[in-house]
């Protein structure tokens, strides 16, 4: 009568999709890594929930002015939830063992995506501003 999900492989795992809603699991990955960040992707159609349930990750939202993306991140904090409302442009650094729980509409990673792919001086000002951010997670827990 329970469903039960334990997701252990990396990526992002959509694992169940309703009548207008799913639920997805993102795990930690390479492309995932501060170092690794190379875009930003948006949804037309639906807020994005997040909620941090192992690791230390980081959410970068911007919005993009004469095709120039400013930069908002914050570290996120174990079993908070945060919201990126439909239209805002972001992803997630993420560390090693991370690990993501995510709400949205149905079939978002289907078909309701655009990438904005960061130029090198846009990556490694990002880079520095996720940096900062989990030097402070790691001074917070200090």
């Amino acid at each position: 009568m329970v469903e039960k999900y334990n997701i252990k492989e990396k990526g992002y795992h959509p694992f169940l999709i309703k009548k207008g809603w799913q639920l997805a699991k993102l795990n930690y990955t390479v492309e995932q890594h501060i170092d690794n960040i190379m875009q930003l992707d948006v949804h037309l159609e639906t807020d994005e929930l997040f909620i941090l349930i192992a690791g230390k990750a980081v959410l970068i939202a911007a919005n993009i002015i004469d095709n120039e993306p400013h930069f908002e991140v914050e570290k996120l904090v174990l079993n908070n939830i945060y919201n990126i409302p439909k239209g805002l442009w972001h992803n997630i650094a993420m560390e090693d063992g991370s690990e993501i729980f995510i709400a949205e509409k149905a079939n978002t990673h289907i078909s309701d995506f655009e990438h904005f792919v960061l130029c090198e001086s846009k990556r490694i000002e990002l880079n520095n501003l996720v940096k900062t951010q989990l030097e402070l997670l790691i001074e917070d827990e200090n």
